[in-house]
């Protein structure tokens, strides 16, 4: 099944044109092993209403499956994309956003400074990663094994849990 995907990146330069957005096409890129069909993409600064409008627009109107943002996760005092998150979310899924802190963490002790959140809103998945294209290679194939499991779930297509990992043959 192919995926209707966002990829929203929060970077004031990039939003000014002033940085080229090379975390939004390793995003793209990773996610075309989903079969993944990006359908909205944008650049927008680190601002917290533009930034939860987006992805309130996207869940509800679009209808897509899954929103990746890339940027503003940080302790900057700029680093809003947890907070706008946050605020339009239904439930957390603090198991993913805990996942990805510790792959961080396997490569740079400055993963314990991210504040990303992952959350669902309606039937879409909303995952927060860093801005930096290496952090966001890390974190997102991490992940990549459970998410279109997670969709399926939350679009109501999913059987059986897929046995995998140590201990699955018991299963």
């Amino acid at each position: 099944m192919a995926w209707r995907v966002g990829i929203l990146t929060v970077s004031d330069k990039g939003a000014r044109g002033e940085r080229k957005d090379t975390s939004g096409e390793a995003v793209r890129e990773m996610l075309a092993s989903l079969e993944a069909m990006v359908e909205h993409y944008e650049v927008v600064p680190d601002e917290r209403e533009i930034i939860a409008a987006r992805l309130r627009e996207w869940a509800d109107e679009a209808d897509l499956a899954l929103i990746v943002t890339n940027g503003g996760t940080g302790v900057a005092p700029r680093d809003v994309t947890p907070e706008a998150t946050l605020e339009i979310v239904d439930r957390l899924v603090p198991g993913m956003a805990e996942a990805l802190r510790q792959e961080g963490a396997r490569h740079t002790p400055m993963s314990m400074l991210s504040r990303a959140v992952v959350g669902v809103r309606g039937r879409t998945l909303i995952v927060n990663l860093p801005g930096s294209e290496r952090a966001v290679r890390q974190n997102l194939a991490y992940i990549l094994p459970v998410l279109a499991h997670a969709l399926e779930m939350l679009r109501g297509e999913a059987g059986d849990h897929p046995a995998t990992g140590e201990g699955a043959e018991r299963l």
